[in-house]
């Protein structure tokens, strides 16, 4: 009966902070990847790669939440996810693994929690040392598109 309440997560890593994406929202976990810059696209947009023939846009993670550039970049993974039907990779520092929590244990954003991981975020779970950050994919990669909108 327990099993019910438990939700999957794939934990990822950027600049020293553990966060969570759904598993059933990942679709491919790569190494680092050769990414095609595009002029003129927004900051966030590290570019473009080729996954098994298809085009798939990279968000550096690091640049969409201003967190300061990594200074090794070789070690750089890829969490490939879709949003409104087109994939997007994620570009982080490291993969971890999967997580099962429990449903009871989700907590909403805590106000310590800083702004740039609040808008990105649904929620959090307390894990004995750490937070775990559920990252909401379309918070995240609604890049500027609210302002668009204003």
């Amino acid at each position: 009966m327990e099993e019910l309440n438990k939700h999957d997560y794939v934990t990822i890593w950027l600049d020293g902070q553990m966060c969570g994406i759904p598993v059933l929202e990942v679709h491919d976990v790569l190494s680092k990847q050769t990414i095609t810059e595009v002029p003129l696209a927004p900051d966030a947009v590290a570019g473009v790669l080729n996954l098994r023939g298809q085009i798939v846009t990279a968000i550096n993670l690091r640049k969409r939440l201003k967190l300061p550039d990594r200074e090794d970049s070789s070690q750089d993974m890829n969490i490939v996810v879709e949003y409104q039907n087109e994939p997007y990779s994620l570009i982080i520092d490291k993969v971890g693994d999967v997580l099962s929590l429990s449903e009871e244990a989700f907590e909403k954003n805590p106000v310590t929690l800083e702004p740039c991981w609040q808008e990105v975020s649904n929620g959090i779970f307390r894990l004995d040392k750490e937070l775990l950050v559920i990252l909401d994919i379309e918070k995240l990669l609604s890049l500027g598109e609210s302002k668009a909108a204003a």
